[in-house]
């Protein structure tokens, strides 16, 4: 089901954990599509990719079907990999294409019941803030999301394909902002809540 892609390796950082192996924190980013879903899974704490590839669907097979195939690979993904959080791309409907939400709902909601049924954390997070966190600007397109991924993760090469570098970008962004709200915590506990 989940198809592993071995260029997202790092050139900077040590070889991949192997599978199974649990790190202090993980983090599992998902771009939900239903032909192609997008996942990575990061150490923040070092910027490593543990894994990343794509949950594929058949698609000629009934819409039922396929988002059984998406919950399977997921559930392979949270069994293998144990993640501490769970980051996927919040709800986006345009107007013009409001069909694509509604099959991009079917498969957040798959994800999200399996990191429920794992009783793992979920962030969402919308799709203008990860590509603002990212490269500064809310509208990047999907070339300088690859290219800025590719930077901040030490990657040897660009991530592909985009549904794969988003994923990573989803997992990089919910990192840091768990960082910064952590930060944010410790600031308040040592100051008493004072400003």
């Amino acid at each position: 089901m989940a198809t592993q892609l071995a260029q997202t390796e790092s050139k900077r950082r040590p070889a991949p954990i192997g599978a199974g192996t649990v790190t202090s924190t993980t983090i599992l980013g998902i771009d939900p599509g239903l032909d192609r879903t997008g996942y990575a899974v990061i150490d923040p704490g070092t910027c490593r990719v543990v894994d990343a590839g794509l949950v594929r669907t058949r698609p000629r097979k009934a819409l039922a079907e396929r988002v059984a195939e998406i919950h399977a690979g997921v559930e392979e993904i949270l069994d293998e990999h144990r993640p501490n959080l769970v980051a996927v791309e919040d709800l986006f409907a345009h107007y013009l294409h409001p069909r694509t939400a509604i099959l991009m709902g079917h498969v957040r909601g798959v994800v999200l019941l399996s990191a429920a049924q794992h009783g793992v954390e979920v962030m969402s997070i919308p799709a203008t803030k990860i590509k603002k966190t990212l490269t500064g600007n809310g509208h990047a397109g999907k070339t300088q999301i690859q290219r800025a991924i590719m930077s901040q993760l030490g990657l040897a090469a660009i991530p592909g394909p985009p549904d794969v570098a988003d994923a990573l970008a989803i997992a990089w962004c919910a990192g840091l902002l768990r960082r910064i709200v952590g930060l944010s915590s410790r600031l308040a506990r040592s100051t008493g809540g004072r400003k």
